[in-house]
């Protein structure tokens, strides 16, 4: 019970310093014209977020590095080793946050305008992120290699097997959330929603520093959330879409609970599916598509749903996904 009230206590802090920071922020990104560029397929009536604020990832990133550090000042001095486990997760949040950084700069200032950096580079820069974290989280954390819902005790993964899967993990969770991210609140609610299932995983298995990011993110989200509701003040961007969803990736790998991962973070994996469905098909049939728009949320906005409706069933969906994502892992 006291660490489950740190936790809150930590979310309630990191919000806070969020929506002090966030005004002055705003006026930052505003005064360097750093606006979103609409695509010209997206629907017609997401034109109106044109030159709204982005890479608004920042907003909620800094006050997580900035609690974190605090939080374990004597742990990286060498007094305790036990919350240094935190600094993986950061660290990974950080790197995919600059890669990230790159591409919303490239997209409003670049040479590809509008574009951002090429789909192969920046995939490759994923995979090289990704697979340093791998190693580091198999070979220099005691974390454990799998769980499966239902069967008591840890399942132990060949070195191998283990890398590439969190590796896959890692980049793909980077860019489901990264599809995720197209309307207002959409991603900082259901991203919210999956690291508050994972905080209480980790609470259930020990895992207190872990627990204690996990909340410090809610928080920082929801105060991001409180200039991203629809009409959103400012965008996350790739800045903060893609620190989100390797960071959710890496702490879903520390709790062993990776499996889950398809059912908690149901709307990321589907929006991601989707793509690749749409992509797939496409080639196939020279042209043809199983969607009206991919990513999923533009098939429904497409279908005649509002913004705000879409967001509130997907964000339903996702709530009670982790739910009971929660209760498998409990069981």
């Amino acid at each position: 019970m006291k660490e489950s009230s740190l936790a809150v206590s930590l979310a309630a802090l990191s919000f806070m310093l969020t929506v002090i920071w966030g005004g002055p922020l705003l006026r930052i990104l505003r005064h360097f014209k750093v606006g979103k560029i609409i695509r010209v397929e997206e629907p017609t009536q997401h034109l109106v977020k044109m030159g709204t604020p982005t890479m608004g990832g920042v907003m909620f990133i800094a006050p997580v590095i900035l609690l974190t550090i605090l939080l374990n000042t004597a742990s990286l001095l060498g007094v305790s080793g036990v919350g240094k486990s935190v600094l993986v997760p950061m660290l990974v949040m950080v790197g995919f946050a600059v890669l990230g950084a790159i591409d919303d700069w490239e997209g409003i200032r670049g040479k590809r305008k509008g574009a951002g950096m090429r789909m192969r580079t920046k995939f490759v820069a994923q995979v090289v992120l990704a697979i340093g974290a791998a190693f580091t989280l198999f070979y220099l954390l005691d974390v454990p290699d799998m769980f499966i819902p239902g069967i008591q005790g840890e399942f132990d993964l060949a070195p191998w097997l283990y890398i590439f899967i969190a590796s896959f993990l890692i980049v793909g969770s980077s860019n489901a959330v990264n599809f995720t991210d197209g309307l207002d609140g959409l991603a900082g609610l259901i991203s919210a929603t999956i690291l508050a299932a994972y905080g209480i995983i980790a609470i259930s298995q020990g895992q207190i520093y872990l627990a204690r990011y996990c909340f410090t993110i809610v928080g920082a989200l929801f105060g991001f959330l409180w200039f991203n509701v629809h009409p959103a003040e400012l965008i996350m961007g790739d800045t903060g879409s893609m620190a989100l969803g390797s960071s959710i990736a890496v702490i879903a790998l520390m709790t062993g609970q990776w499996p889950l991962l398809a059912v908690i973070a149901v709307i990321p994996v589907s929006e991601a599916i989707s793509v690749v469905m749409q992509i797939g098909y496409f080639k196939l049939t020279k042209g043809r598509r199983i969607f009206k728009m991919a990513p999923l949320h533009y098939h429904f906005e497409l279908l005649g749903w509002s913004e705000t409706q879409v967001v509130q069933r997907f964000w339903l969906i996702g709530l009670l996904a982790a739910m009971i994502g929660i209760g498998l892992a409990l069981a």
